[in-house]
């Protein structure tokens, strides 16, 4: 693979009380030539809402629309995403949109807990009412300190889910660190999942933390791509911090890791020269378009990539 940069689309700037930094975790909902970018987005106290733009499918530097308004908030004081509400994964089904996101809110002796929890709009994605209003997915016996930013599609009846599974702590530099990594969960009706502890991309030697995967199928395998980093001053140091990763499997369960067939790095200097992560991908008239975000997490906005032809 050989992915093109196309540079840097948006960029919240203290565009409203709610949006005041931030597109973080941008996921790619396609609908005909319009393609909309959910996305989260912070406010003074840094706590985390959903939000969206419509971009021209085939020149997504073309900004169709900015929503004024967010279509999914915080939590009430006390549940699993009080501090935020952050979108990973969007699900059409039945002319209903269902939204798995990531809640999070103050761990107490650590610095936050994630939760996945679940929404639906059955107004095309232009709002979303929490199904409960706990998570449906929380640490267990297979993620004991979090889980959080699924990937998730439906396959003959099935529900298939990959996310991120914090499994232990680290103190570095007086901080404690999550080590997280991707496992496997299934479920037939999307709320209620089955998770037997499979994991599909695990630590290494360096990969400590994975971010959000987003999984696709075509020409019958599935395929991943991820970004992970070290646990070690990931927040200013280039050669620890963000890249983007791939694997392949035949049975979405166990995969091969294919890091330098990725086709795509960091930028020398701008916008993404320090990071590269939380990448989704597309399809529009037979190429494959990557979002993804840059320098600190998504401070700096997300941008795009297009999958070079052969």
């Amino acid at each position: 693979m050989k992915w093109i940069k196309k540079g840097l689309i948006f960029c919240p700037d203290k565009n409203h009380e709610w949006m005041q930094t931030h597109a973080q975790v941008p996921f790619a909902d396609k609908n005909n030539n319009i393609v909309r970018i959910y996305f989260g987005t912070r406010d003074s106290f840094n706590r985390t809402v959903t939000t969206y733009v419509d971009l021209a499918a085939d020149n997504p530097k073309n900004i169709l629309f900015k929503s004024d308004h967010y279509v999914l908030g915080l939590g009430e004081t006390g549940q699993f995403d009080d501090c935020g509400a952050m979108p990973s994964w969007i699900v059409t089904k039945n002319n209903n949109k269902y939204l798995f996101y990531t809640g999070w809110n103050k761990g107490g002796t650590i610095p936050y807990k994630l939760a996945i929890g679940l929404a639906v709009s059955n107004d095309g994605g232009n709002s979303y009412k929490r199904i409960y209003q706990g998570p449906i997915m929380d640490r267990s016996i297979y993620d004991p300190i979090w889980c959080g930013q699924p990937s998730v599609m439906i396959e003959n009846g099935k529900w298939k889910m990959w996310y991120l599974s914090s499994t232990k702590m680290k103190l570095v530099n007086g901080i404690p660190e999550p080590y997280y990594h991707v496992k496997y969960a299934e479920s037939l009706d999307g709320m209620t999942w089955n998770r037997t502890g499979v994991v599909c991309i695990d630590y290494d030697e360096f990969t400590e933390a994975i971010g959000r995967p987003c999984v696709f199928k075509k020409a019958g395998i599935y395929r991943m791509f991820f970004s992970f980093r070290n646990l070690h001053n990931y927040r200013v140091d280039r050669t620890n911090s963000y890249r983007l990763g791939y694997a392949e499997s035949k049975d979405g369960v166990n995969w091969v890791r294919m890091d330098n067939e990725v086709g795509i790095e960091r930028s020398e200097t701008g916008w993404d020269s320090e990071m590269m992560e939380y990448c989704s991908i597309y399809e529009h008239n037979n190429k494959l378009y990557m979002l993804y975000n840059g320098n600190g997490f998504g401070r700096s906005g997300f941008g795009y990539a297009v999958l070079e032809e052969d």
